[in-house]
């Protein structure tokens, strides 16, 4: 067992060296360390995140915004409430306040606003569970509809509306599906966790005719617990992470605008962290790696996000 816990060691020291030599910190952390598992019966929590995402400019003139431009700077407020009504089930209501800024090099701010964004109702339920010696290993789906609260009127500074890409919501009812995994133990070593987040917005026609793409992404975060109280109301993961993004090319009135989809690779690290009984914050950042080079694709360059969740008990 020593030497395993030894080898582990190494391994896991490598990971962390290698994410910080890279300078890459991590994915926005959810209001839990561990997605696969619902809410517990008669549970809920409210939490709110803050994230942070830069993106690279498209290759074209300065001044001119592309119809399929993304935020080179953008900001988003999520609220989120959950609810476990069953043990295997949870619904999760989330609403987000966004920001947007489109900004040329030469030219400065071309264009900014702010809205509320288009809101996120989901349920989840939890088909799998095995405990052991070793941890738990849970597995989960999730499913439900972006719906279109979202404002979709927002101008530039001469009064030009914005493309539907750079507005706060889509305009459109879209469909979300999650899976994912949760292996505690990894390794035999009860504070080491593997987690998978994968998930799915497929999304419809929208505002100025416009379907965005649709967008996929992956996340696996392996994080460790370097202390955990007695009664576990304090607890501290942290972990290095790997996500990758796919987005496909957005149609306007039906015509493919080729390239301004792509695949972006990021990498980082995530810290996750209770305040006290019920109470828990977290802060991640990552950076790309790797991504796609069309002239149309704007890849994520930066992902910083912070949040706090608060758990209480609400029977209906």
């Amino acid at each position: 067992m020593t030497a395993q816990v030894s080898l582990f060691a190494r391994f896991f020291v490598g990971c962390f060296v290698f994410v910080l030599s890279w300078q890459v910190p991590a994915r926005a952390q959810g209001p839990a360390p561990e997605s696969a598992p619902p809410l517990f019966p008669g549970g809920a929590l409210i939490s709110y995140s803050s994230t942070f995402l830069t993106r690279g400019l498209p290759n074209g003139p300065a001044g001119a915004i592309p119809p399929t431009a993304r935020p080179t700077f953008s900001h988003a407020g999520a609220f989120n409430f959950t609810w476990g009504f069953h043990p295997d089930f949870d619904v999760t209501l989330i609403v987000p306040v966004v920001t947007n800024h489109f900004d040329q090099n030469a030219a400065g701010t071309v264009a900014k606003g702010t809205g509320l964004g288009d809101a996120l109702l989901t349920l989840k339920y939890r088909f799998y569970r095995r405990d052991s010696e070793r941890g738990t290993t849970q597995a989960s789906v999730t499913v439900g509809p972006k719906l279109p609260t979202a404002r979709t009127n927002l101008t530039d500074s001469v009064g030009r509306r914005l493309p539907a890409s750079l507005q706060p919501g889509s305009g459109s009812t879209d469909l979300f599906v999650a899976a994912n995994w949760t292996y505690t133990g990894l390794f035999n070593l009860r504070r080491l966790v593997a987690d998978e987040d994968f998930h799915i917005l497929w999304n419809t026609n929208g505002t100025q005719a416009t379907r965005l793409g649709n967008d996929v992404e992956s996340r696996f975060w392996l994080s460790y617990r370097p202390y955990e109280s007695k009664n576990v109301a304090r607890e501290w993961f942290i972990g290095p992470e790997l996500t990758w993004l796919h987005s496909s090319d957005d149609r306007i009135s039906g015509i493919p605008q080729n390239g301004s989809g792509g695949h972006v690779l990021l990498a980082g690290v995530t810290t996750f962290f209770g305040l006290r009984p019920g109470m828990h914050a977290w802060v991640g950042m990552d950076w790309a790696v790797a991504h796609s080079t069309s002239p149309n694709f704007m890849p994520i360059r930066r992902h910083i996000s912070f949040g706090i969740t608060q758990q209480f008990r609400l029977h209906l």
